[in-house]
């Protein structure tokens, strides 16, 4: 397979993917509707990451709901890598159809074109999210068994206690990775649409002769990711609110996780994906297999920007926002030789060094959390 599509293809993972597969020789035509939010209204002037494609991609400006720009991205195509999708458990809570018709309904639009009309497709890549879990993976004692809590209630954090809870369990559960077959109960319309669409590329393309994999990527970050959108990416807004010199106003108590995964081992697993044959019909978590809290992010940050800026643990917290999840990675270590290579503390110094070479953006964080308040979603 020599010609791929990219969806999505200007954004953050998509530009990076678009440029090591040209790379590696492929033809790649991205299509991609140029977001304001990522993109700014003038992006052959605003976007880096649009500007690093120009020239050497297909590029077609359009919407994955659209009938006629899937056409014409199709066209030719013996690979469609499907990153293209509305993103943000917050903005999600509100914006809810906007993420179900441009998630759900851009997919099945897609997986509909490719069952009805002629096509050169052998192979869907679709991204998934480390959201469709909801809540991680734990192990009680107690119980002697793995436990998937419910997402977390109102009460108990407006008492301050954002540990997750069990029925039956008094004692603090343990928590362990997220295997793909770990229960996926997602708290979030982002974390939903991304189920779904999942289950759709894995249910429609076999039967249809086409090949299907999916990625559940975990916190992604590094050089070209948006410093201006404040929906996406902790390791963004912290890094936009630290160099404007501002406070950083830290949910909960701080000890809530992520797993962190570098932009370039998330590129090499999705080439991978690609590429082999062994990844055909399987879903798989991209990360680090690590934990880090969002204290150590805060610091670590400070530590290398050099900008001591005031850090408060506000208690604030958002419904829809998640414990703790990190991912077990052994399926792609067993069927792709995917390997992580980059650590946390190497990939934070790479992504320092970028940012401070970019122009200070405007700090929009204290909007999108009034947005939120007046939605009755940030507490």
């Amino acid at each position: 397979m020599k010609n791929i599509l990219v969806t999505g293809g200007a954004g953050f993972i998509g530009s990076n993917l678009a440029l090591k597969l040209v790379e590696k020789g492929y033809r790649v035509t991205v299509l991609d509707n140029l977001s304001p939010q990522i993109h700014g209204e003038n992006p052959e002037q605003t976007s880096p990451l649009y500007r690093s494609i120009t020239g050497k991609v297909n590029f077609i400006n359009g919407s994955v709901t659209s009938r006629e720009d899937w056409l014409k991205g199709l066209e030719g195509q013996e690979c469609v890598v499907h990153l293209a999708a509305e993103t943000g458990t917050g903005q999600s809570m509100y914006e809810i159809q906007k993420y179900v018709d441009v998630n759900i309904g851009g997919t099945a639009l897609l997986l509909d074109l490719l069952t009805n009309t002629k096509h050169n497709v052998k192979k869907v890549v679709v991204a998934e999210s480390r959201a469709i879990y909801g809540e991680g993976r734990y192990y009680s004692r107690e119980l002697d068994r793995y436990v998937y809590p419910d997402p977390r209630n109102d009460e108990d954090m407006r008492e301050k206690d954002f540990e997750v809870k069990y029925p039956g369990c008094s004692q603090p559960l343990e928590l362990v990775a997220t295997t793909e077959n770990s229960l996926i109960h997602p708290t979030s319309v982002y974390g939903i649409t991304k189920q779904v669409q999942g289950q759709l590329v894995h249910l429609v393309c076999p039967l249809i002769g086409i090949a299907a994999v999916s990625y559940r990527y975990q916190n992604v970050y590094g050089p070209g990711q948006s410093l201006s959108n404040p929906y996406t990416g902790i390791l963004s807004i912290f890094s936009t609110c630290i160099k404007n010199g501002n406070e950083i106003n830290i949910f909960e108590d701080g000890k809530e996780t992520r797993d962190f995964v570098y932009i370039d081992d998330v590129v090499e697993a999705t080439i991978l994906g690609i590429e082999k044959e062994e990844a055909n019909g399987h879903t798989f978590n991209i990360g680090t297999g690590v934990a880090t809290d969002v204290l150590t992010v805060a610091a670590t940050l400070i530590e290398k920007y050099g900008l001591p800026v005031p850090v408060r643990v506000s208690g604030n917290y958002r419904l829809g926002d998640i414990r703790h999840n990190y991912a077990d990675i052994s399926l792609a270590r067993e069927l792709l030789g995917f390997e992580p290579r980059w650590n946390f503390d190497r990939g934070i110094s790479r992504f320092v060094d970028w940012v401070n070479a970019q122009e200070v953006q405007e700090d929009k964080y204290e909007s999108s959390i009034e947005e939120m308040k007046r939605k009755g979603l940030y507490k």
